[in-house]
């Protein structure tokens, strides 16, 4: 067993979200779960299955969103490079870190033949030490990749050389579990909460296994660090709010709330409740191996 974890460009149009639920069903995978977020404009949708048919509906839902998402038009707070902008396989029961690979170049060749759409491998399908970080991939947006695709050094892994009009590039991998977590800070502003960011990702010297940035929510006027937990052995939920909840604590700011986008594995609670990490919604509701026995 397999799961995929896609991540679309398109938050806002319920019409289009129950489609995507749709196109990836009707292929036969189990959808577990559909996250969508108006102000990042952007949903992750969570599905499993085996592997052909996890091939068949990943191009089923790409190909829906080549033909519904536009990026020109397209604005949101949460970067992005493609309609489908990043395809992620994570093995869960029976499966291996190698299938994983596997089927994540199996799909990339079929979008880049099919639909002609960029396609870059990163993780652990990467096939350069370069494109291994996604967000290295993601540098520069959907606006800058006609300039960046034509450097020798970021010619796609498949497809074309040129990006899509509209649907960009989308980046597939193999990878361990990720949690996408976020805090919302009792402010608005914004510089607030990429100081924080800022002081808490690994790359500054920060907790180990962390991305962070610090992210605006225009309909409610307050602001988030939203982060991608990489290590959950290493950095937990509980762990991960808390020194969020401390950096705010000492600008004299308090924490609203917090969020987990998509689902999480047991292991990444750590000593977390609802309760003590402010969670929007039951923490139980959302942990990935709940979903799977009700399956």
């Amino acid at each position: 067993m397999i799961e995929c974890i896609p991540n679309i460009s398109e938050g806002r149009d319920r019409d289009i979200l129950r489609r995507a639920v749709d196109a990836v069903a009707v292929s036969g995978c189990g959808v577990l779960d559909l996250h969508a977020d108006p102000d990042h404009n952007r949903s992750v949708l969570t599905f499993i299955g085996c592997e052909s048919d996890l091939l068949d509906g990943v191009l089923a839902l790409v190909r829906l969103t080549t033909a519904k998402i536009d990026l020109r038009a397209q604005r949101g707070v949460h970067p992005r490079m493609g309609a489908t902008d990043v395809i992620p396989f994570v093995p869960l029961e029976g499966g291996t870190m190698s299938d994983c690979v596997q089927l994540a170049r199996r799909v990339g060749q079929a979008i880049g033949e099919q639909l002609a759409i960029p396609v870059f491998l990163y993780e652990a399908a990467a096939t350069s030490a370069q494109r291994r970080n996604l967000a290295t991939i993601r540098k520069g947006q959907f606006e800058r990749l006609t300039d960046k695709l034509h450097r020798a050094e970021w010619a796609p892994d498949f497809g074309p050389q040129t990006p899509h009009p509209t649907a960009g590039i989308v980046a597939i991998g193999a990878r361990r579990f990720l949690v996408a977590f976020n805090v919302v800070l009792e402010t608005g502003e914004l510089a607030v909460a990429t100081q924080i960011a800022t002081r808490i990702r690994e790359a500054n010297g920060g907790l180990k296994g962390v991305k962070a940035l610090g992210l605006p929510l225009a309909s409610r006027g307050l602001v988030q660090v939203s982060m991608n937990l990489t290590d959950i052995d290493a950095t937990n939920l509980l762990v991960a709010f808390e020194r969020v909840r401390d950096e705010a604590s000492d600008r004299g700011i308090n924490v609203v709330e917090s969020e987990i986008v998509g689902l999480v594995p047991r292991a990444a609670i750590g000593e977390a409740t609802t309760e003590s990490i402010r969670l929007d919604r039951d923490l139980e509701s959302v942990v990935l191996e709940n979903r799977l026995v009700r399956r």
